[in-house]
């Protein structure tokens, strides 16, 4: 928008001249602060400070106490409840620590803790019931993901949508899961998920875990692109989307072209990594790439020959380490020389800037 633009909104009676003149404060504000960082930074906030991860340690150390304390004078009969009662507390506190102290790690333990606490309320309560080990666990994490839909909307914190996500994640898995894999998934036996994400050995859980990578990416870039510069919420919202879309789509992609096995599955599995990379660069999101290390670890090994000999893994581990602290050295110029030769599509302008004129 253009200051004539607002001028014509001011003459047309839209808004006024105070409001005018506080939105180009604003814009300065956000330009100055994009142009204070480093060219090739891409924002992050986990905590401000010390303080932070002090208060945060006390908070868990405190809802732990106050649990085992209400689980000592509530009796058999309140155990069920006693994690709901710690995510309303959770929600009482984050009045405080969220919206007046704007504390972001102590915010994601208290959201962690609700959503967990939900969850296993849930599964306590409805474990109880004649329904079925499937039907409990999903509804568990329906539930949880209701809740974190409220403390979202309630709260805006973005690390809350990657919470939502993995309650909702939870929910596909355990529809599409094996009763086998479902079992090893709640209990932590690891001998029922091998191949978890190839499309042969495990499609139907394959299928809807891609389905899920998709749509979590597509949520996230509608972030993105409503913040390409990085300043607020809304992109470090994507950011924890893009965490969870990451891994669902390499691994599902990646992991049923590795297993195809020979020359043809190692040269299928390098298109999808060198597509991987060339889309990580666009989006100028490192955890797409961050979600393809091991696989194209496996490739390298693969190029190496004998993968049982301790000479092979150590040149993996230098040719492994060298080309990804290659590419996170001269990500903006690749990422500059990408974006130059890609056609003009209708949200390229929407995406971070590219070029050093930009």
């Amino acid at each position: 928008m253009t200051p004539e633009d607002l001028r014509a909104a001011v003459a047309a009676g839209i808004i006024d001249e105070a409001q005018a003149a506080s939105v180009i404060s604003l814009a300065n504000h956000r330009l100055g602060k994009r142009n204070a960082l480093p060219a090739e930074d891409e924002p992050f906030e986990f905590f401000r400070g010390f303080s932070e991860i002090f208060v945060s340690i006390g908070l868990i150390i405190l809802l732990s106490g106050i649990t085992a304390m209400l689980g000592w004078f509530g009796g058999v009969a309140l155990l069920s409840l006693l994690p709901l009662i710690s995510a309303a507390i959770c929600w009482w506190w984050a009045m405080y620590f969220t919206l007046k102290r704007r504390m972001n790690l102590p915010s994601m333990v208290l959201a962690t803790a609700f959503g967990g606490g939900i969850y296993f309320s849930a599964i306590t309560v409805l474990g109880q019931t004649s329904l079925s080990l499937r039907t409990t666990v999903f509804l568990a994490f329906a539930l949880a993901a209701a809740g974190m839909t409220l403390w979202y909307r309630k709260f805006r914190l973005p690390f809350s949508a990657f919470i939502l996500g993995l309650c909702l994640l939870g929910a596909i898995y355990t529809l599409s899961a094996s009763a086998e894999k479902l079992g090893g998934f709640v209990f932590g036996d690891s001998s029922g998920i091998e191949g978890l994400f190839d499309l042969r050995q495990s499609p139907l859980l394959a299928l809807a875990t891609l389905g899920f990578g998709i749509a979590v990416f597509l949520v996230a870039m509608w972030f993105d692109t409503r913040d390409p510069h990085r300043l607020g919420r809304h992109a470090a919202t994507a950011f924890w989307l893009h965490m969870l879309a990451a891994p669902a789509l390499v691994n599902t992609v990646a992991l049923t072209l590795y297993n195809t096995g020979g020359t043809a599955g190692i040269g299928l599995l390098v298109v999808a990594l060198v597509i991987i990379t060339v889309a990580a660069l666009v989006i100028d999101r490192r955890s797409f790439l961050t979600a393809a290390i091991a696989y194209i670890a496996l490739v390298i090994a693969w190029v190496a020959g004998d993968s049982d000999n301790f000479g092979t893994w150590t040149f993996v581990l230098i040719a492994l380490g060298g080309l990804i602290t290659a590419i996170g050295t001269w990500w903006m110029p690749l990422r500059a020389a990408v974006m130059r030769r890609l056609p003009d599509f209708p949200e390229k302008l929407r995406l971070p800037p590219y070029g050093s004129t930009e």
